[in-house]
């Protein structure tokens, strides 16, 4: 079957992957933080620590956290955050945190600077993948149990967190590709492309080459995974991941596999153009 033949309704029909069609990229990152609080809130109904690993981005999906969290007096102090990357300065160590394209020094900005004191996550509880102590996630999970939720982004490539896919000269089956844990490693070409597009006007010099990452093997394990594609370049992504070879050449194709996995997708990315057209312009 050519995925990129498929017509925008048959998106989704047959494919282990559910699929949540929403209106607009803001619908996207609405109903993913609407998932998250009641999640939140059932287990604190029932006493239980909510565990999730995070992005930074999309960063939508933070604004609409912070203003409900803040208006409807959501608590999130019962709650573990590990964040599931950050860019590696050439020295192996993060970048600064004052570097506008820190992870860390962003979810200060837009996120846990922003909740209210007594809502807000407590500090001992947000986590990063640590390039000098990689089994912070999985001390987690023995901890806390897996995951309730991991939710993100997809790369152009189809990675989730950064986690790359091999090169087209790397031997990897999908279960050795699964079970790889955090760890630090180069960032693929397209990859700091489309970051250099999305974050400094296409300049891709300034996108470090290495970063450290959740591994595949802690967000399988997650009892949740939800996947945002909100823009227009995710079309094409989008096909292969619900209805692909199952490949870890596409990481997020392995979710296939995964007992419950979701993606909200926009308008956009559901009725991208994947087949190349001929334009004509300046028609007489």
């Amino acid at each position: 079957m050519d995925v990129m033949k498929l017509s925008p309704a048959e998106l989704g029909v047959g494919s282990p992957i559910k699929l949540e069609r929403c209106n607009s990229e803001y619908d996207v990152y609405w109903k993913t933080a609407l998932e998250m609080l009641d999640l939140i809130k059932e287990n604190d109904r029932k006493g239980k620590t909510t565990f999730m690993i995070v992005p930074y981005g999309p960063l939508g999906g933070y604004s609409v956290l912070v203003y409900l969290v803040n208006k409807y007096r959501i608590s999130l102090k019962n709650c573990v955050f590990m964040n599931m990357d950050e860019y590696i300065g050439e020295d192996g160590k993060y970048i600064p945190k004052d570097d506008p394209l820190s992870f860390r020094g962003g979810m200060e900005r837009i996120f846990y600077g922003l909740i209210d004191d007594e809502l807000n996550v407590l500090p001992e509880n947000r986590y990063f993948p640590d390039p000098d102590d990689p089994g912070v996630c999985l001390r987690l999970i023995e901890k806390y149990g897996v995951p309730d939720m991991t939710w993100g982004g997809i790369g152009i490539n189809g990675h989730f967190a950064f986690n790359e896919p091999p090169e087209p000269d790397e031997e990897c089956t999908n279960e050795e590709f699964l079970a790889r844990t955090t760890r630090v490693l180069p960032i693929t070409r397209e990859t700091r492309t489309i970051n250099a597009y999305m974050n400094c006007g296409a300049n891709i010099d300034a996108i470090p080459k290495k970063c450290v990452t959740v591994g595949m093997k802690e967000i399988f394990s997650s009892e949740r995974i939800r996947i945002l594609m909100p823009r227009d370049w995710l079309a094409a992504m989008l096909r292969k991941v619900l209805h692909g070879e199952v490949t870890c050449r596409v990481p997020c194709s392995l979710f296939q596999t995964h007992k419950d996995c979701m993606i909200y997708a926009s308008n956009d990315a559901i009725e991208g153009d994947v087949i190349p057209k001929i334009r004509v312009y300046n028609k007489k």
